[in-house]
């Protein structure tokens, strides 16, 4: 990946954040910790890596994407927004009544979502249930799901890993979103879930582990991902919640509240600056 192919990525990710901040700030209510700690996968995902086709989102052979942790959705909408599969404005109507963008995804409403999630610890079932279609089917589509370290907290996810190793899903990466932040405090006080990659391990993932926030550590990971034979993958990825937004970064108390028109503004000149920047070193 040359230094121009980053700093589109760059740029793109930071639309995606700000994007969640719009998001949020209309709708006075939402996720914008962990929506902004994820948005450099989201726009990996859905600008280098993953098949897709914004005018037919439910072509037969796309690669399919799940969000276990669903209410970290605000930066997957703005990164399909930026992708085209609907337009930016129905970030503005975020959680409103009647629109399009919910506060956890509807895959009958909204185009580009694979996968209704919200209830923690479901999504990655999902996904191994099309990760397994697809082998059944003889289909060559690959299958992405992310959760978040909170969420590995469910007995479902362990469930699910087993299931996934059991079948020989190596069409399905499991990716965390290792922020170490939950809503009643840190990763680590909460429930400990350290060693993560020898739990996966255990259930039998090959494991990789990276910063979610280099896009060529993403980047390698996944191609790693694709050579690896009859075993699921998992990536672990070290983030930092609230991440481009200095007063949010590494704040648990913004996990689930919406900014204020003054954090707002102060949000948005902090994300403006550093897409004028980026955009300066094209």
């Amino acid at each position: 990946m040359d230094r121009s192919e980053l700093t589109q990525l760059r740029i793109l990710a930071a639309k995606s954040r700000l994007g969640a901040v719009i998001g949020t700030y209309h709708a006075k209510s939402g996720h914008p910790g962990g929506s902004l700690s994820a948005a450099d996968l989201y726009t990996y995902l859905y600008f280098k890596e993953m098949k897709v086709d914004p005018a037919h989102p439910d072509w037969e052979d796309r690669d399919r994407f799940v969000l276990s942790k669903g209410h970290c959705c605000p930066s997957l909408y703005a990164t399909l927004a930026l992708k085209g599969f609907f337009d930016w404005e129905e970030l503005c109507v975020l959680r409103h009544i009647g629109a399009m963008l919910q506060g956890h995804p509807d895959m009958k409403k909204t185009p580009g979502i694979d996968m209704s999630t919200g209830s923690l610890g479901q999504g990655i079932s999902a996904a191994c249930g099309m990760a397994l279609a697809a082998k059944l089917d003889g289909k060559g589509y690959r299958t992405y799901t992310l959760l978040g370290d909170g969420e590995v907290e469910e007995g479902q996810v362990w469930e699910a890993a087993m299931f996934a190793a059991h079948h020989k899903l190596d069409n399905l990466v499991v990716m965390v979103d290792q922020n170490g932040l939950q809503i009643d405090g840190t990763v680590d006080e909460v429930a400990g879930i350290e060693p993560l990659d020898q739990k996966f391990e255990a259930f039998g993932f090959e494991v990789f582990k990276i910063d979610g926030h280099d896009f060529e550590q993403i980047a390698d990971a996944l191609d790693k991902a694709k050579a690896v034979k009859d075993k699921p993958t998992a990536v672990l990825m070290k983030t930092v919640k609230g991440k481009g937004v200095s007063f949010m970064e590494n704040q648990v108390g913004w996990h689930g509240v919406a900014p204020n028109k003054e954090q707002y503004e102060l949000a948005v000149a902090e994300l403006e600056a550093e897409i004028k920047r980026l955009e300066g070193e094209c």
